[in-house]
């Protein structure tokens, strides 16, 4: 008989769902909706477009496991009574970035480092914490836990909540998580896999406790860390989701994932393998057995969701770089794309430095985007075209150094999110990134990774799902980078 397993992936801009067989991983339905735009959001919003995008899947009646990954780092913080104490603050919200650098002060980078694979910046839970104590005092005063959106959306689809709104109330000492979600706190050791006390009450000013833990004052509950092969749990109640579809009594709720571990794990990335994602973000991530220390801090040596390591490079501006653009000449990105062929390899000489929301990597939350060798004969739509998608690309080819500069070994290089199917990309990126590069099919990575996830808990066993790749060769063009490296020092 077919066992069907859901995958959810709970991002930035939507919900979507995957229903799979959970031995093939053959897709048999699907759903999405949107989430609101914004960096501080009401969790509200994720749970209910998780209930519109169940019931677009078809319900999970027939489904035996399901997992969520979600959007890494974003603050959750909950009252005594299970209500959210204030709207989310997600990880592009630079409002913490002082935070971030006075935290780094006061006990440098390389302690930061030693005791939880990264340096804090503005997209880390832990800096949001500490902006929450200094800049809403009273409301950090409310907070019982903390939480990550994928556990927190874990919790209620386990049927926990608010007493008048949940069919097993507050009970806080639910709250679940996994390794890969917790290594994104900055007061996670991913090496010991375990919290780091001192510095969660670091950050927000109050001594933390594990969900499930003996009871102590004034302290403020953090999500138990369940292993990424086991369950948080098997629902006892049906539970209603928002748009009425029902979460059925029996349903096995994997531990869940953050998103770029979901997407490594539906990709099948193995050591050796590197992900460049072009989403709104881009992320450059891979797995390694090996410890990540980078004390630049560039690097974030994340669990995964395996049991590995998730050495991670994020950027603010990626598919948005063209957006942005696209605009501007009032073409889609298909249309942006043809006229960045038009021009030729590094634009002659017009760069485009995209930091248009700030940037994450490097770390400078206040910077802005820039226009530099413009020229009567470089300043027309071709051009401005190519200089878009080289300037996204080759932020991301300094992410993929970075990491190669911690000790991980490239050996294929896979281009994923929506951006990756324009051809004017996959073009720029053989040649940006100087190297073969693999396109796997068209899906949904993360909700995939969910789904293979919740087939792992249900059966004991991950499953291996097959992908198809196509390979744009290597076309080496080092100029381009060289030319993109001057001009954002």
């Amino acid at each position: 008989m077919t066992q069907l397993v859901a995958g959810v992936d709970s991002s930035t801009q939507s919900c979507k769902v995957t229903i799979r067989d959970a031995a093939t991983g053959a897709v048999v339905r699907e759903g999405r909706a949107a989430h609101p735009d914004g960096t501080s959001v009401d969790p509200r919003h994720w749970w209910d477009a998780l209930g519109t995008a169940v019931a677009e899947a078809g319900g999970l009646t027939d489904v035996g496991a399901v997992a969520i990954a979600g959007q890494q780092h974003g603050m959750v913080a909950l009252d005594a009574d299970g209500h959210v104490v204030r709207d989310a603050l997600l990880w592009n919200d630079v409002s913490s970035a002082d935070a971030a650098a006075q935290m780094v002060e006061e006990i440098g980078r390389e302690s930061w480092v030693a005791r939880t694979g990264l340096v804090p910046v503005a997209s880390f839970t832990g800096t949001k914490l500490r902006w929450l104590r200094d800049a809403e005092p009273d409301n950090a005063g409310r907070v019982a836990a903390v939480a990550l959106p994928h556990d927190w959306l874990s919790w209620r689809l386990r049927g926990y909540g608010p007493a008048d709104e949940s069919p097993l109330g507050p009970d806080l000492d639910a709250l679940a998580t996994d390794a890969s979600d917790a290594s994104g706190t900055a007061y996670w050791d991913p090496v010991r896999r375990e919290y780091d006390p001192e510095l969660f009450e670091l950050a927000l000013g109050r001594p933390m406790r594990v969900a499930g833990s003996e009871p102590t004052a004034d302290t403020v509950v953090v999500p138990r860390v369940v292993a990424h092969d086991e369950a948080m749990g098997t629902l006892d109640v049906d539970v209603t989701l928002p748009n009425g579809s029902v979460a059925p009594s029996g349903l096995v709720v994997a531990a869940g994932l953050g998103d770029n571990a979901g997407a490594a794990l539906g990709l099948g990335l193995a050591p050796g393998d590197i992900a460049v994602s072009l989403g709104t973000s881009g992320t450059v991530f891979g797995v390694t057995a090996t410890e990540v220390l980078d004390p630049s801090g560039t690097v974030a040596g994340f669990a995964d969701g395996t049991g590995s390591r998730l050495p991670i490079v994020t950027t603010l501006n990626a598919a948005r770089v063209l957006e942005v653009i696209g605009g501007l000449l009032g073409v889609d990105h298909d249309a942006l794309g043809e006229l960045a062929l038009q021009a030729p390899a590094g634009a002659d000489g017009l760069v485009l430095v995209p930091y248009f929301v700030g940037e994450r990597t490097p770390n400078r939350p206040d910077a802005t985007a820039s226009l530099l060798g413009m020229t009567p004969g470089t300043t027309d739509r071709p051009h401005l075209a190519r200089a878009a998608v080289e300037g996204m690309l080759c932020a991301l080819a300094d992410g993929l150094a970075a990491v190669e500069g911690t000790g991980v070994t490239v050996s294929r290089l896979l281009l994923i999110g929506g951006a990756a199917r324009n051809e004017a990309v996959r073009t720029v990126a053989a040649q940006v990134f100087g190297r073969d590069v693999l396109i796997p099919e068209p899906g949904e990575y993360v909700a995939s990774g969910a789904a293979r996830q919740a087939a792992w808990a249900l059966t004991g066993a991950l499953p291996s799902w097959d992908i198809a790749t196509t390979t744009v060769p290597a076309d080496p063009h080092p100029e381009v980078l060289e030319q993109y490296r001057a001009a954002a020092r």
